[in-house]
């Protein structure tokens, strides 16, 4: 395997740790209530840290294949929760979603960070070191 791959995969593993401990200091440290979207990025990101992480271990770029697509459906998940939260024709549309609305923003650095945007460029750069690490395999 080649460093570039190497670092790639280390690259996509520390991308999807960094978004695991990060929903975890806002769920635990800061004690925000994840929404039902919240949470399905959550099932989709916390796997990812285990796939990625054994795939780093035994040098198996074939994990790009799984992260790839694992990485896809989070984007679109956190792409629909960030739309429903900034796009007022969604907001006003958009369907209870459990105790804690999906429409809440717990942050909004600079005007346009909420978490389901944080999730988001994860997913973006776990998705584009995955689509690299298979162009080069």
């Amino acid at each position: 395997m080649s460093k570039k791959v190497e670092n790639l995969m280390l690259g996509s593993w520390l991308t999807a740790l960094t978004a695991m401990l990060g929903s975890l200091y806002f769920s635990e440290i800061r004690m925000y209530e994840p929404c039902t979207l919240c949470w399905y990025q959550r099932i989709i990101m916390y796997p990812l840290v285990l796939i990625l992480f054994i795939g780093y271990l035994k040098r198996d770029v074939n994990v790009a294949l799984y992260s790839l697509w694992f990485s896809l459906i989070g984007m679109f998940t956190s792409l629909y929760h960030y739309s429903i939260q900034k796009l007022p024709f969604l907001t006003d549309a958009a369907p209870a979603c459990g105790r804690v609305p999906c429409t809440g923003q717990y942050i909004n650095w600079f005007g346009f960070v909420t978490i389901p945007f944080l999730a988001f460029t994860a997913f973006v750069v776990i998705f584009i070191c995955s689509l690299l690490i298979i162009r080069e395999k």
